[in-house]
């Protein structure tokens, strides 16, 4: 492996101008394959798509529609539903179904007209008529549509009613008749028998219908302008004036507001699913739509909240990007003393691109984790390249600037210090590799790109960094013009931004003090101590990481100025429900007396058990009734004592419209849908729980919870285990010790540099739990991270100390000089990559933010644990050492008597 890597620079440094172009060709080519990523912000970058709920989950959703996007209509209902405005709202629904509405026969209510045999609302180029020809919506309900059903279907009732009448008064003369002839009666008496049958039958329907309209409430003809029928449907006299009925809390949540739901087909894709939501924004906005008494539409819902995250993610990565790039520029220019000074930015940059474009080209997207990649990339490969640039300066003779000698300085420093550095890369990786343990799927594709990225980065340091440090020197032609030009140009830039730092910054030219063998005489005269303080502060932070609050609720962690997380609060907070929970039932045929009586039983129990009333509604209660199989029932009829033709016969006569919202066509699934209540996510859990315990559903049969509150709280139990935090943990830090180990093949090589890499993860722990920061599902992984970046610094300073060692016995001696080369640099790259994570602090997406504010305490215990602990560890193994081989000598000495007697 070393011969590899010195075989790698070498041919860099004799081919430079080649090796330049290639690496250039990539990181232009990988720039330009990156602007083709999509962004993605769905419930699969929280829960693994191999899990069942998630499974559960997509199945009803293609069953039933997607999550639903939602217009909240603000508007008392009594002028909603009782004017106009039902006509407005029930052409709106129309049109975001991809219809086009006209009045029935009778202009009892308005129906769908036939496909084809009217144009959309506004013509084809309108939102209606680009939703009529894409149909990206499975199904819509709403106020309007709801009662124009429910006339509809209560006329289809009363027209049944009316002809069972008849064929009852039919069948009643026709057994009398048929009784006289049996009798042998004449044929007048027979007719007269029958009269009489008739008229007693006619008189006994008559009686039974006006009890049904007297119990209904219906007088005449229902119609969709009719104003007392309307009322009677939706209005609940018992619960106030202007209430109403609770069991419709679905269309009509409070006296106040009315709610249309649009669930959009699963099957599509991100940028279909965004462009159906724009559709629907547009419609709504459409004059034709506008409310006649003040009522005000807003389009909200998890859908409408996920496509402006993904908006937000596309503009965050581009400013982060320059803002990362401007800060850590700068930062070099002040504290890296190589030359040229912006040169392990430049090859960062280029192994960011290059890694970005690779996954582009594997179809991957961009998630709130993989922006968080860049920093953290940039980072690293800053790190790289700084530690080969100062083992390159070491080893130059500042009076021969040949290009030969300083293609034999390259060479000389890719023996000394490329396999360090690419050890501890490895170990690096093998840090970050361990969050593919991650509950989290974006987590899990954060780490793995990751990896990818700091393979990248390796090579790019070993390849364009030597190629470019040569042709800084003479020749080159224009590429190496070019790069000499750049680097006078940054030597005045950084002149002048060192001068106008005053007394802060030494004198033009020189670079400020970055001395830590400062601290090193006070640590190694007292190492013992300094290690138990260390020992304790980290068990402090251990123990402290159990009592660490999680957050995993997305809407918590995306920016709170955004319009489309402002509406869905708005919703929550008309509504009282922060989301729904469904129960998928599937069966060879749902729509049977068992399966709907346990349907029936499960609703009832549950209510029952979390308060809800009825006459209450939904205010005081922590579950609320969906739209659900069992609704479709009438109120009064308990499903147990269904027959199968009966459930038959009720679901003929209910609208497909509405049956499908609940039950397929082929009738092998259905679903109980409930509100839940806004509550913490560990309260919903309970909840969750209860409900899952409870389900039993009978022989042939199968039941389980689906929907976003369900993967939320499911996302949220996995991150909030600290016993999973801890065995990521210990998996990291044995992985990453079993790589040195490999790679170094001697124990104490291995064991040195993972005590400051494993106090430091309790550290950084403990000050999260003191400054109160909540961890998410990026931070919660702030063990690995450490891991990871501590293992950098930790590797590469201890490597230096063992060859400064062996070069000078004296220990002291050796960290010394370790500390004021190695250290110094490792130093720089850490100042900048604290510089770089820096700006995640300024991302308007919380998440983002938090762990920004977490990778910055993380950066800063790495380095204290490099400074502070790794000293006196090192100086500790000396000692051991040096009693070891003391102790050898002194047994070695009677042996010697004992065989010089002998002799």
């Amino acid at each position: 492996m070393k011969a590899r890597l010195e075989g790698l620079a070498r041919t860099a440094a004799r081919r430079p101008v080649l090796t330049l172009t290639i690496v250039l060709a990539l990181a232009i080519a990988g720039g330009l394959l990156a602007l083709d990523l999509k962004p993605s912000a769905g419930s699969d970058t929280f829960v693994s798509r191999s899990s069942d709920t998630f499974r559960a989950t997509q199945q009803d959703h293609h069953d039933f529609g997607s999550d639903a996007v939602i217009i909240l209509i603000k508007e008392p209902l009594t002028s909603l539903v009782q004017t106009k405005d039902l006509a407005t709202v029930t052409f709106l629904e129309a049109c975001l179904a991809g219809q086009y509405v006209v009045p029935s026969q009778q202009l009892q209510s308005f129906e769908p007209a036939p496909p084809g045999a009217h144009g959309p609302y506004g013509g084809w180029q309108s939102p209606c008529g680009s939703l009529m020809k894409a149909k990206p919506v499975q199904v819509v309900y709403g106020p309007g549509t709801f009662l124009n059903r429910a006339v509809a279907a209560v006329n289809t009732q009363m027209t049944a009613l009316l002809t069972n009448a008849r064929q009852a008064v039919r069948n009643a003369c026709d057994a009398a008749y048929g009784l006289a002839r049996q009798r042998g009666l004449a044929g007048q008496q027979a007719n007269a028998a029958c009269t009489q049958a008739a008229q007693l039958e006619q008189q006994r329907q008559l009686e039974q219908l006006e009890a049904l309209y007297l119990q209904s409430g219906i007088n005449g003809t229902p119609r969709i302008d009719d104003p007392q029928f309307i009322p009677q449907i939706v209005f609940d006299p018992t619960r106030g004036v202007g209430q109403p009925k609770a069991r419709f809390a679905y269309l009509f949540p409070t006296p106040n507001a009315a709610l249309i739901q649009v669930r959009l087909k699963a099957s599509l894709t991100d940028v279909q699913q965004a462009q159906a939501i724009r559709w629907i924004q547009d419609a709504v906005s459409m004059p034709m739509f506008r409310s006649a008494h003040g009522g005000v539409y807003t389009v909200t819902g998890a859908p409408v909240v996920a496509g402006e995250l993904s908006s937000e993610i596309t503009g965050s990565i581009a400013g982060l990007l320059v803002a990362a790039v401007l800060v850590m520029a700068l930062t070099l220019i002040l504290v890296f003393r190589g030359r040229p000074r912006l040169l392990p930015l430049a090859i960062a940059l280029a192994a960011a691109a290059i890694t970005f474009g690779a996954l582009s080209l594997v179809g991957g997207t961009l998630t709130m984790a993989s922006i968080a990649v860049l920093p953290i990339l940039i980072g690293l490969a800053v790190d790289y390249a700084i530690q080969f640039q100062s083992r390159t300066e070491e080893a130059l003779d500042p009076a021969d600037i040949s290009q030969r000698h300083r293609a034999g300085a390259v060479a000389r420093a890719a023996g000394l210090g490329a396999p360090t550095i690419a050890a501890a890369a490895l170990a690096t990786a093998t840090g970050f590799l361990v969050l593919l343990l991650s509950p989290v799927p974006m987590i899990r594709g954060f780490g793995l790109l990751l990896v990818v990225g700091i393979a990248v980065a390796l090579a790019c340091a070993l390849t364009a960094g030597p190629a470019a440090l040569v042709l800084v020197g003479r020749g080159g032609g224009a590429l190496g013009a070019a790069l000499r030009g750049a680097h006078e140009i940054l030597g005045d830039l950084q002149a002048r931004v060192r001068a106008a730092g005053g007394g802060r910054l030494r004198a033009a030219g020189r670079r400020p003090s970055l001395d830590p063998t400062r601290l090193l005489a006070s640590v190694t005269r007292h190492p013992g101590r300094v290690l138990a303080v260390g020992a304790v502060l980290a068990l402090l932070g251990w123990v402290a990481d159990t009592q660490t609050s999680v957050q995993s609720d997305v809407t918590k962690l995306v920016p709170s100025s955004m319009p489309a997380l402002r509406d869905l609060h708005a919703l929550e907070n008309v509504t009282g429900v922060s989301g729904e929970i469904d129960v998928s039932v599937r069966a060879a045929d749902v729509a049977t007396p068992a399966v709907v009586g346990w349907m029936t039983r499960y609703e009832n129990a549950l209510m029952s058990h979390y308060g809800y009333v009825e006459t209450k509604g939904c205010a005081h209660s922590t579950l609320c009734p969906a739209l659900s199989l069992p609704d479709l029932f009438s109120a009064g009829t308990q499903a147990p004592t269904l027959t199968a033709n009966g459930i038959r016969t009720l679901l003929a006569a209910v609208p497909v419209y509405f049956r499908q919202a609940v039950i397929t066509p082929d009738r092998h699934s259905a679903t109980l849908a409930f509100g839940i209540r806004l509550m913490p996510l560990s309260k919903q859990q309970g909840v969750i729980d209860y409900m899952a315990s409870q389900l039993h559903p009978p022989a042939g049969a199968t039941a389980r919870l689906t929907g976003l509150p369900v993967l939320a709280a499911q996302a949220n139990s996995a991150l909030s285990s600290s016993s999973r935090r801890l065995l990521t943990l210990v998996a990291g830090l044995i992985a990453v010790g079993l790589v040195l180990l490999a790679i170094f093949r001697e124990l104490s090589r291995a064991v040195v540099p993972l005590v400051p890499i494993a106090l430091a993860t309790g550290w950084s722990a403990l000050i999260l739990f003191v400054l109160r920061i909540p961890l998410n599902p990026m931070s919660a992984t702030l063990g690995a991270l450490v891991i990871a970046i501590s293992t950098e610094f930790s590797v590469l300073l201890s490597e230096r100390f063992r060859q400064e060692r062996a070069a000078d016995g004296d220990p002291g001696a050796a960290l010394m000089r370790a500390y004021r080369s190695t250290g110094i640099a490792v130093l720089a790259s850490g100042i900048t990559a604290i510089a770089g994570f820096g700006v995640l602090v300024l991302s308007s997406i919380t998440m983002l933010r938090q762990f920004g504010l977490v990778t910055l305490i993380d950066l800063t215990v790495s380095l204290a644990g490099v400074l502070l602990v790794l000293p006196a560890v090192l100086m500790l193994a000396e000692q051991r050492r040096d009693l070891a081989l003391g102790g050898v000598r002194l047994s070695r000495r009677p042996r010697l008597r004992r065989r010089a007697r002998v002799a």
